[in-house]
């Protein structure tokens, strides 16, 4: 009876010391969120601050106006309501130029990103040592905004729907590899593997191995990306890339008479983002989880 009452008590001494170094990491781990979370909330508002400081106006004194636009526009939208299915078909080729710009910065970057998650996931890539150039260079895609480079391109070719395409292509190209290449270290090595030992060659490899076991995610990250890139487009035609987004910008610049041209737009845009949002979330449970 002695040994056993030597051995629960041992048993109740380690649990105390497992329960008590338990509750210290608890604690520190509490502390070390607390600490993060004070930072966050300090470099938020000192943020805040240096904005509204440099800003043309205070935003204590200026958000009171910030739904005047809104209602300017709804109201003339609504003394002019029945000029709005007119204006829906006037700026309809507006709305399949933006959705042509999405498509083909969607397919152009989808197959650039292809590429570079292949090359770029370990266990897979064809060159293992250039593994980190390839991933820095999708970084870079990534970190530059759309805006910026259609800008470039713009001052270099001019406004139209192309710089745009191609300003969302590297974009994407960049958000996509990321993806593929994070779903692509996922597949099993035994198909590629028994390719080859029969002597197949990379691309073949990559082709009848890794895409099938992929193929379902990959499209449903390309379809996420394809609503992504129609609000992009969009935003793009502000900065003279064509479809909606010019148009929008050419009425809203205009001011009070071509309210009801900028509803119209709106109504446009809401739709179709709508719309392809459904679309696409429909397909990629579909892909996903077989629904």
């Amino acid at each position: 009876m002695s040994d056993a009452a030597m051995i629960a008590g041992v048993g109740r001494d380690q649990t105390a010391l497992i329960r008590e170094s338990y509750m210290t990491l608890v604690r520190k781990r509490r502390m070390y969120g607390g600490l993060t979370l004070a930072i966050f909330a300090l470099l938020m508002v000192s943020g805040f601050m240096t904005a509204n400081d440099r800003s043309a106006g205070s935003f204590a004194d200026g958000w009171r106006q910030m739904l005047d636009f809104p209602a300017d526009v709804l109201s003339e939208a609504w003394e002019k309501r029945g000029n709005l299915p007119g204006l829906l078909v006037e700026f309809f080729p507006a709305l399949i130029e933006t959705i042509n710009i999405a498509a083909v910065s969607t397919l152009v970057g989808a197959l650039i990103g292809l590429v570079l998650s292949l090359l770029s996931t370990r266990g897979l890539a064809r060159w293992p040592r250039l593994i980190p150039l390839f991933r820095r260079f999708m970084d870079i895609l990534r970190a530059v905004p759309e805006i910026v480079i259609a800008l470039v391109l713009i001052f270099i070719l001019g406004g139209g729907p192309v710089p745009a395409m191609i300003a969302i292509s590297l974009h994407t190209a960049g958000a996509l590899g990321k993806l593929y290449s994070e779903v692509a270290e996922n597949a099993d090595l035994k198909p590629i593997e028994g390719l080859a030992s029969t002597g197949a060659g990379w691309t073949q490899r990559m082709w009848i191995g890794v895409l099938p076991q992929v193929a379902p995610n990959f499209l449903s990250y390309t379809l996420l990306r394809f609503e992504i890139n129609i609000r992009a487009s969009a935003i793009l035609g502000f900065v003279g890339a064509g479809g909606l987004g010019f148009e929008l910008r050419n009425a809203m610049s205009w001011g009070p008479g071509r309210f009801d041209s900028a509803a119209a737009i709106f109504i446009l845009l809401f739709g179709t983002i709508v719309f392809f949002d459904q679309i696409s979330s429909r397909y990629r449970n579909k892909l996903t989880e077989g629904q």
